[in-house]
């Protein structure tokens, strides 16, 4: 009786083994081609993406000059961004919030590393200032786009700074 058992068990188990496979082969992760083939496949050279819930935002390499792109994922299509590009300045680290009304981003611009805000309904960059002092490397906006992480080099050690904005 309890061989029996022991054998009914092993074969459910061997089932359940199965099924957890099958399930995993059918839900195979893929690129979303169809994006991937609009946007990606060009001269340009990307990095540095982040995703905001309905945005994709990162740095683009176009003719030897680095910019910020956006995507509007569900329109499929590059969104203007007036002001943010400038012809004397590089970023170096880029994000965007939820709903893509914020992004933040660093940039090397004359012998300053800055880091700024900028809100896409208005049109605007807003300066942030780091205390203390440090040379900031990487951004991230929460999703509400109302905290900023920056990852700061001080006195020779990276830090994290939480800045409510």
């Amino acid at each position: 009786m309890k061989s029996r058992l022991l054998d009914n068990l092993g074969c459910l188990c061997l089932i359940l083994t199965l099924l957890g496979l099958v399930s995993c082969r059918t839900s195979q992760i893929r690129p979303l081609n169809n994006l991937n083939g609009v946007f990606f496949q060009s001269e340009n050279s990307y990095r540095e993406p982040v995703l905001g819930s309905k945005w994709l935002v990162s740095l683009v390499n176009s003719n030897g000059k680095e910019k910020i792109e956006l995507i509007d994922l569900r329109l499929r299509r590059k969104v203007n961004l007036p002001g943010i590009n400038r012809s004397d300045s590089q970023p170096i680290s880029v994000s965007v919030n939820a709903n893509g009304d914020r992004i933040a981003f660093i940039r090397q611009r004359l012998d300053k590393t800055e880091i700024l805000i900028y809100r896409r309904n208005l049109g605007t960059t807003q300066l942030i200032q780091l205390n203390p002092k440090g040379v900031p490397r990487r951004v991230s906006l929460d999703g509400s786009g109302r905290i900023l992480a920056v990852q700061v080099s001080r006195n020779g050690r990276w830090d994290i700074d939480l800045i409510r904005l």
